[in-house]
């Protein structure tokens, strides 16, 4: 039983709530059991798990948690045991998309609505920090993801106005954009077509994590079609 504050398991959780210290050692924490369980049936284990009352004093583990209740399991896990394989033919290409819910949301949304990957370019939230792992309510261990170059064409870049239809496009990857800043030029070059989701005439634009959505729905449901 984990009695004091100085363990050492309990300094490497602290440790890894910085993103620095999640690359530097490949690790990242899953705090709950619902996402606890969710790596497991995908065969991810952890490398150390928490329990409270089990392993560890309740009131420790709830200084190191991140959530404003805290869990009674949190693992420790290796980024290297994430999802390896084959890449599904249709996925999201996140450009610079900073909010690490958004991330860990469009994570969720590839898994829902593929089998899809994502593809994240440098700038992106890390997928593995505590905000995009809860909000991606577990999908993080069963969505494959990779480096923005590295997603398969054709790419279809999202944009608020002046694109074609989504029914139009056959796309590979959807390239969605930063939060405030969109999709900008130099990589809209390298897109093979643009596609736009008709908004009400007032209307700006929409979240990124919804356009996402929209997009692999619109592909689903013409395959479900077909």
């Amino acid at each position: 039983m984990i009695t004091s504050a100085e363990n050492r398991t309990l300094k490497l959780v602290r440790r890894l709530a910085s993103a620095r210290q999640r690359d530097k050692l490949g690790l990242f924490v899953c705090e709950g059991e619902d996402l606890v369980d969710a790596a497991r049936a995908a065969g991810v284990e952890p490398f150390e798990m928490l329990v409270a009352g089990v392993n560890v004093e309740p009131a420790l583990l709830a200084d190191v948690s991140t959530l404003a209740h805290p869990p009674r399991v949190l693992g420790i896990f290796r980024r290297g045991d994430l999802v390896r394989g084959d890449v599904p033919p249709l996925g999201l290409a996140l450009w610079r998309v900073a909010d690490p819910g958004n991330v860990g949301t469009l994570i969720r949304t590839a898994d829902a609505l593929g089998p899809a990957f994502v593809a994240l370019s440098d700038g992106c939230a890390d997928p593995t920090g505590p905000k995009a792992v809860r909000a991606s309510m577990g999908a993080l261990f069963r969505v494959p993801l990779l480096p923005f170059d590295d997603a398969p064409r054709p790419w279809v870049a999202l944009v608020p106005r002046g694109g074609a239809s989504l029914a139009e496009v056959m796309s590979t990857t959807f390239v969605v954009g930063a939060e405030r800043e969109g999709i900008p030029d130099d990589v809209l070059e390298r897109c093979d077509e643009r596609a736009t989701i008709p908004l009400a005439e007032e209307a700006e634009s929409l979240n990124v994590a919804t356009a996402g959505a929209i997009a692999l729905y619109e592909r689903a449901r013409r395959r479900a079609a077909s």
